[in-house]
């Protein structure tokens, strides 16, 4: 009986090698065409396949040799494919068949590298940059995995006809580092050159000098690595074009200027090196996704580009958006060899969809040579900041919310509600303040400036005579040397317990009792008379009103105002109001102000926005907050969607200022 079915096994396996399925034959079909099967390896590391498998190999290995585990050449393992690949198993496809169809075009491993020796530990202490040394126009980071490939670079550096920054990371090995980084100083002077762990491939050393602000103030930053690509049988060759697209040895500069005035360029790669992630993603897409949604960008992983090899130039807007991640080391992997999947392969991806999210792309170097670059559109004339002068302690904080109450403390206190929710977010180049200490004013001047903001427009809380959160102005107005551009917004709501202004128990009462208007402008005289009070149009002081349609009798009342003012001195004011988004007891013509503010997400949120608490439910799924949370999430891209469309547009009064909710 056994012998009976031994023969029968032998035939089936015959009549299965001899007349296997179609998909069993499209599958040797693409073996034979890509030329990939080795058929003599396959024979040789395998003597004990019977005469017919010997003589059809290729219909043996699709049958049963992958499932046995066995190789179809050399250089590619069906084990260590999907070890290295996990998204295959989910694929329909074997380990083989998804390299010859998609994996060798995306450049995955088809076996496991030789693991390296384990470079020594390297305890790194916190960098630090003075933001006010004086700097190039441009600055180059180069990070060394590979020191006998400092050389190379040396000479291209040297060879450039740029002035630049030079910063090196160099990965720990002990001595060894220590003696090129000597030799790296001897080259180039003035270069900042420290050693790293070995963590983060290329990715997190420059990270790190991100996180630092070693490239805050430069116009673009080069990105470079000793890129050998040991996986690759080109790496070197590819290490070599990358460098050569975007560090050439001519024509840098004029070719950086071009860079620079395209407004539409984020990132500047060498040609070929902008992949279309969907046809890249190996096993990284899931980790990208996660990425991104620490800056709460969703639904990007299907459309974006990417810098492939991770060699740029890229643009002050990227640093900071790469800042915004607030990745560090306790994030990255262990370094175990690993050529896929990891969250430097995750952000090699990850930061063209900051670019995207930007509105911004990727050009390669051709792509720039031919295209005319999108200047910069016309800067608005006249930019301001809402300013809420909060930030420090006063007696009815203290009594209202508990002893040294500030807006900090619900920075401090907030939490993340759902995956990527981007809380809490502290403070950053000036720390925890307090805006009792009016240089701190005059630090956030500065600041503004450098973002292209005019001056600021600080809530004024005036409650019929009683005045609160007044001391970080009345303060500046005895610091004339403060440079600190500014006017005043009536902030002409009532402070309630639940702080939407709307409902719940009053705190602070805003009441209009008779004669309230000349009071009120007897608050702003000695701001107004300020010389660093703001008169945008050169002649009248702007004066901007929260909600207008609070007051008894807008129009009276506005008249009232504007003749007090003649009337104290100070002259014609330019009044404007704040497009509120409820409609209070006395509508207001819109002509009764000389200007009109956006202050968005006020008038932009409509249900379909909602994502979560609005009429169409939870549309996060799983990915939204948990059980107990009673706020509304909404999607900031479709707000901002709305914010340029024509219908919402026209529906603003024509002389309304643009106003900006940047996250």
């Amino acid at each position: 009986m056994s012998r009976l079915r031994l023969t029968l096994g032998r035939a089936a396996k015959a009549a299965a090698l001899l007349f296997p399925p179609f998909r069993t034959l499209r599958y040797v079909r693409d073996m034979r065409r890509s030329g990939l099967f080795d058929a003599a390896f396959y024979r040789g590391a395998h003597p004990g396949l019977n005469r017919l498998c010997r003589a059809l190999p290729m219909r043996h290995y699709a049958l049963w040799g992958e499932a046995m585990g066995l190789q179809p050449n050399p250089d590619f393992s069906p084990e260590a494919y999907l070890r290295l690949n996990p998204d295959v198993a989910t694929s329909g496809m074997s380990a083989f068949q998804h390299f010859l169809a998609s994996g060798r075009r995306e450049g995955r491993l088809g076996k496991l590298a030789a693991p390296e020796k384990a470079l020594p530990t390297y305890r790194m202490s916190p960098l630090r940059f003075d933001p006010d040394r004086a700097k190039a126009r441009f600055a180059v980071h180069l990070h060394i995995y590979y020191p006998e490939l400092w050389s190379e670079f040396a000479r291209r550096f040297a060879a450039l006809d740029l002035a630049f920054d030079l910063y090196v990371t160099i990965t720990w090995r002990g001595d060894e580092t220590l003696w090129l980084a000597d030799e790296i100083r001897e080259a180039f002077p003035q270069a900042f050159v420290t050693p790293v762990p070995n963590c983060g491939r290329d990715i997190l050393p420059f990270v790190r000098l991100v996180n630092a602000g070693a490239f805050d103030g430069y116009e673009a930053v080069c990105k470079v690595h000793t890129k050998k690509s040991p996986h690759r049988p080109d790496g070197d060759a590819w290490r070599r074009r990358l460098v050569d697209g975007i560090l050439p040895e001519d024509g840098l500069g004029p070719l950086l200027d071009r860079f620079g005035t395209d407004t539409d360029a984020a990132f500047w790669v060498a040609d070929g090196q902008k992949y279309r992630a969907a046809d890249w993603w190996g096993s990284n897409r899931d980790k990208t996704a996660a990425l991104l949604r620490r800056v709460e960008l969703d639904d990007m992983t299907d459309t974006l580009d990417f810098p492939a090899g991770s060699m740029y130039w890229l643009k002050p807007l990227m640093i900071g958006m790469i800042r915004a991640l607030r990745l560090g080391e306790e994030m990255f992997e262990p370094e175990q060899g690993q050529v896929d999947g990891t969250l430097a392969h995750a952000f090699e991806r990850g930061i063209g969809g900051l670019a995207a999210a930007a509105g911004q792309k990727i050009v390669q170097t051709t792509e720039m040579q031919r295209r005319t670059p999108r200047e910069a559109g016309r800067a608005p004339r006249y930019v301001s900041a809402f300013y809420l002068p909060q930030f420090h302690p006063i007696p009815e904080n203290d009594a209202w919310w508990g002893k040294g109450f500030t807006e900090w403390r619900g920075v401090v206190d907030a939490v993340s509600a759902f995956p990527g929710h981007v809380q809490p977010v502290r403070p950053a180049d000036l720390g925890f303040y307090d805006l009792r200490a009016t240089e701190v004013m005059g630090a956030q001047a500065e600041m503004a400036r450098g973002a292209g903001v005019d001056a600021f427009c600080v809530y004024h809380y005036w409650f019929g005579g009683r005045r609160v959160l007044e001391a970080p102005l009345d303060n500046l107005l005895t610091r004339p040397e403060v440079a600190f551009p500014f006017y005043l917004c009536w902030a002409n709501e009532s402070w309630r317990r639940n702080w939407d202004g709307l409902s719940g128990e009053i705190l602070l009462d805003q009441a209009y009792a008779p004669g309230f208007e000349e009071a009120l402008v007897g608050s702003t005289l000695p701001y107004m008379r300020d010389p660093r009070y703001q008169r945008p149009d050169g002649r009248r002081p702007r004066f901007v009103i929260y909600r207008p349609e609070d007051m008894p009798a807008p129009e009276q009342n506005i008249a009232r105002m504007r003749k007090a003012w003649i009337e104290a001195g100070i002259g014609p004011v330019e009044l404007g109001a704040v497009c509120f988004h409820v409609g209070g007891d006395a509508p207001v013509d819109p002509a009764l102000f000389d200007f009109w503010v956006e202050m968005p997400p006020h008038g932009l949120v409509k249900g379909e926005d909602f994502v979560f608490g609005g009429a169409l439910g939870n549309r996060l799924g799983a990915a939204g907050p948990g059980a107990g949370f009673g706020g509304l999430i909404y999607d900031y891209r479709a707000v901002a969607r709305r914010s340029l469309s024509p219908r919402y547009r026209a529906s603003l009064p024509a002389n309304t200022i643009t106003g900006v909710m940047p996250s």
